[in-house]
């Protein structure tokens, strides 16, 4: 197992290196480009996600759509992966991050645009889209469909359900170790947990959804609120902070004898990627529940699910990193080596709150992880095998949350991260290929004006 996990960890290494990297961002600026830049109505597509297009086709509102997305979204590595990245990136990878988001909202758009375009109604009247239907409908290549939906299915047991699953039991583990054996609380937590998501799924995407409207807002304010209570106590250290980020991110100095421009070149690679892997901008699960949406046209969910990548990436994360590095200079004693550790030391040296807001943010960020995960990979192997192959998933879903809970998961984390990678290759060709159809549709729509047009 030990030889199987490090070949695995080489060949991530090397997909989530420069390689993703350059074919994420490209598309990320490409669009963009082509888009005429569609982050300058990024106020405009916030009060779209609060409205309703009640009298046109679909399951969800396209506020339900963007909760479902978002709490598929926002999870661990929101809190945990942007200390990796400054850990092993310095405290520059914060501003690779937050531009990362900035450009990746173009991304989202175009997912969000497709999805919509190219939907079907299943037997069952529930609208299905994403990336499988963009490749089979718009490119006529159903058989790269099938391996995305493949990837995604596979994926989805990793990093939307196990490793959330093991990221809720540890922390609970940790809090209640005075109580009881750490076993039991793991057991616990992973009956709990298993009991409440399975209530929830199979009410199918209009129960997700409902529980994804309450949870998300209500957990990502108060995780925001407490960042900032911890900001006011590091106040005095915020602008020496935002200098350390901005000079990090663009210095040229070298570091352990090697050419200048080492800084700046590690300090991208960790920012861009978490930045990447955080807000799934270009990863192709958003979509999946967009095309639930009850929306007049493709824009306006585009739009809407454009957002998912701000609140994600520019906000939260940037909050998140902003707590790290002002309590990186307060506490000069805190160990940068590990990505973990350093979250848990840095929120741990603020007085009463540090402690309670991360793991209160863990907790609620990965349970919505979970619900938001399992939308994607029903709707992934419903396109494989059809309505009967959902309860099947279902079983193997809730158990797998349980295993989850007390498993080392090492390995796990390293092949859902390799899904992720190659889910993300069959869904940028579509965003590329159909780029052009998504230009038309953003010309019409939204640079002619034609935005409330059903």
């Amino acid at each position: 197992m030990d030889t199987i996990n490090n070949i695995i960890t080489t060949i991530n290494n090397f997909m989530w290196g420069w390689p993703m990297i350059i074919l994420l961002l490209g598309t990320h600026m490409y669009l963009t480009i082509r888009l005429k830049c569609p982050q300058r109505k990024l106020m405009k597509a916030i009060r779209l996600s609060v409205q309703k297009d009640s009298d046109s086709s679909g399951d969800v509102s396209q506020f339900g759509a963007l909760a479902t997305s978002l709490a598929a979204t926002i999870g661990t590595g929101n809190i945990i992966g942007v200390a990796t990245a400054i850990s092993l990136g310095g405290p520059g990878a914060v501003l690779w991050c937050w531009l990362t988001g900035i450009f990746g909202i173009a991304t989202k758009y175009g997912e969000g645009l497709l999805a919509i375009k190219y939907r079907v109604k299943g037997p069952d009247g529930c609208m299905q889209g994403g990336p499988m239907y963009a490749l089979e409908r718009g490119m006529g290549m159903k058989w790269l469909a099938v391996i995305f939906c493949i990837f995604t299915a596979v994926a989805a047991f990793g990093i939307g359900n196990t490793v959330q699953a093991n990221a809720i039991s540890e922390n609970l583990s940790l809090v209640c170790t005075d109580i009881c054996d750490p076993l039991i609380t793991k057991l616990a937590s992973g009956l709990i947990v298993a009991a409440i998501v399975g209530f929830v799924i199979i009410g199918g995407v209009r129960s997700i959804a409902t529980w994804c409207m309450r949870l998300v807002p209500l957990m990502a304010i108060l995780y925001v609120l407490g960042c900032i209570y911890i900001l006011c106590i590091n106040s005095q250290y915020i602008v020496p902070a935002i200098r350390l980020i901005c000079t990090e991110a663009f210095s040229l100095r070298a570091l352990g004898g090697g050419t200048a421009g080492t800084v700046i070149m590690i300090a991208a690679r960790y920012g861009i990627a978490r930045g990447l892997f955080s807000n799934e901008s270009g990863m192709g699960s958003a979509p999946i529940v967009a095309a639930a949406a009850q929306t007049r046209n493709p824009v306006r969910q585009a739009l809407v699910s454009s957002t998912g990548t701000f609140w994600d990436t520019v906000i939260i994360c940037a909050i998140t990193g902003l707590v790290v590095v002002t309590s990186i200079i307060a506490y000069p004693q805190i160990s940068q080596d590990d990505g973990g550790m350093l979250t848990k030391e840095a929120f741990g040296l603020i007085p009463y709150v540090g402690t309670p807001i991360l793991t209160f943010g863990i907790i609620t960020f990965s349970f919505s992880t979970i619900l938001g995960w399992s939308y994607y990979g029903e709707r992934a192997v419903e396109y494989l095998g059809g309505r009967r192959a959902i309860f099947c998933y279902r079983v193997v879903w809730i158990l797998l949350i349980v295993a989850g809970s007390v498993l080392s998961l090492d390995l796990v984390w390293n092949v859902a991260d390799l899904m992720n990678a190659f889910m993300s290759i069959p869904n940028l060709i579509s965003l590329i290929c159909l780029s052009g159809v998504i230009a038309k549709e953003t010309q019409y729509y939204l640079w002619d004006n034609h935005l409330d047009e059903v």
